[in-house]
């Protein structure tokens, strides 16, 4: 039986094994429904094998399995407190639901089993690696392997000589496009975003076995018994529950219906699967659906538009993305009949004033720092414009009762909070900014 915690006094269990298997970017596919107060959809995962098993140019599939099978002995006398249950959803059963509308197969797996060690659990011997993330409060549907070999025009990912014996192997091939696509220069940003969205939406090649805990979501393929063999993307189909700890639904001070991220006490896994510990950085994309009327706000590197969907009539879609590695935690979303407050005296103009300028001295110092030290990404602090951008595009949201004290009040503020953290903490790590006024009973410190 899993310990419950509280997680008001107790620290948050990091269940997700990011040595094995850390995931580089998401894709999210989801619908809001404000009826049955769930949002439901898809989200995929691409990963890397983590930093323990990562295959080096010059290792062998076999060297890699008796690294994976050393490190394990090596560990074998330490235990690791990863709470598991053994009901697991294989293809071809038919599946049933629990009360909490998880779904899995009647049929019970030993393969997954309660123990104290990590060989135990994540496969020493003959069984299968175990891939587990941080879950709370999902209703988790069906696990698939994603097809990516199918996306047309990924060839140009698999002209690398390692992979010419591979066409055996859909798997490894599968797995080094991935590799590929995940690990491209920051400079082909928009390449890598096109080719994961078009990955994101091949098709399933398989289903794979879950299991459920409290805190984690486990899943396996049979006979696959290293992180590197492990399928590098796959798909997640899941929904909310209403009472999930990661998402409030209430209204706004007009009295209509809103719903947003809390970012505490237990971070976004009550919203969707992912990984918690402070190594899992990531990038990720979102579409968003949600009724027409709603606006779906998010943390993201553009000012998504809504567009209308030619065979949902009333439904709007919204797409975000950022480029940033960023922890899961950072992951916002709030989705309300907010208001756009604009104010015609105050455009982005504002941004080129000398009331909000540096003094020159500090402008060419900050065009001389050193070269950035993190992880590549498309990274502002090399372009000399984002250096002397004193306040970056901004927007402002509000309920409609009081976009008339915005206009007056904090159109004018905005700027000057800007500037100051420009002066203070110099360039602005995101490209803008969506301010939103939330409602009176938000109980977090503030959505990334």
């Amino acid at each position: 039986m899993e310990t419950y915690l509280d997680p008001m006094k107790d620290d948050m269990p990091l269940m997700a094994n990011t040595s094995y298997m850390l995931v580089k970017h998401y894709v999210l596919d989801l619908d809001v429904d404000f009826k049955s107060k769930v949002i439901e959809g898809s989200i995929v995962l691409f990963f890397e094998t983590g930093s323990r098993y990562r295959k080096t140019s010059n290792t062998s599939k076999e060297g890699c399995q008796s690294q994976f099978d050393e490190t394990c002995k090596m560990e074998a006398s330490e235990p690791c407190h990863i709470p598991v249950t053994n009901v697991v959803c294989d293809k071809g059963e038919e599946d049933t639901s629990d009360e909490n509308g998880n779904h899995s197969n009647k049929e019970q797996t030993s393969g997954i089993s309660v123990s104290k060690d990590c060989c135990d659990i994540e496969n020493h011997g003959n069984k299968d690696f175990l891939l587990i993330l941080d879950c709370c409060d999902l209703s988790v549907l069906k696990v698939e392997e994603v097809d990516v070999a199918a996306v047309s025009g990924i060839e140009k990912f698999t002209r690398s000589a390692k992979l010419t014996d591979v066409s055996k192997d859909m798997g490894n091939l599968r797995n080094q496009i991935v590799h590929e696509l995940v690990t491209l220069p920051a400079d082909h940003w928009k390449e890598q975003l096109y080719y994961l969205t078009c990955c994101s939406q091949a098709p399933g090649c398989g289903e794979l076995q879950f299991a459920t805990g409290t805190w984690s979501l486990e899943i396996r393929k049979s006979e696959i018994q290293t992180p590197i063999d492990f399928p590098h993307a796959i798909r997640i189909w899941y929904k909310t529950k209403p009472e999930g700890r990661s998402v409030t639904w209430t209204t706004d001070q007009s009295g209509r219906p809103c719903v947003y991220t809390m970012g505490s006490p237990i971070n976004n896994r009550a919203l969707f699967p992912c990984q918690e510990p402070p190594v899992a950085l990531s990038t990720w994309q979102a579409s968003v659906r949600a009724a027409a009327g709603f606006v779906v706000l998010m943390s993201g590197e553009n000012s998504a538009e809504p567009v209308q969907l030619q065979l949902q009539e009333g439904i709007l879609s919204w797409y975000y993305y950022v480029t940033m590695p960023m922890p899961a935690s950072t992951f916002t979303i709030p989705v309300g009949c907010w208001q756009e407050v604009k104010q015609e005296s105050f455009t982005a103009t504002t941004q080129t004033d000398t009331e909000f300028s540096l003094p020159s001295s500090q402008a060419d110092f900050r065009c001389h720092e050193e070269i950035c030290g993190h992880v590549e990404y498309p990274c502002r602090f090399q372009n000399p414009a984002a250096r002397l951008q004193a306040v970056i595009p901004y927007r402002v949201f509000a309920p409609c009762c009081l976009t008339k004290h915005c206009e007056e009040h904090l159109l004018q503020l905005i700027p000057q909070c800007l500037s100051a953290a420009y002066t203070t903490l110099g360039t602005h790590p995101f490209s803008r900014l969506d301010v939103l006024i939330v409602p009176s009973n938000f109980s977090s410190l503030g959505m990334a």
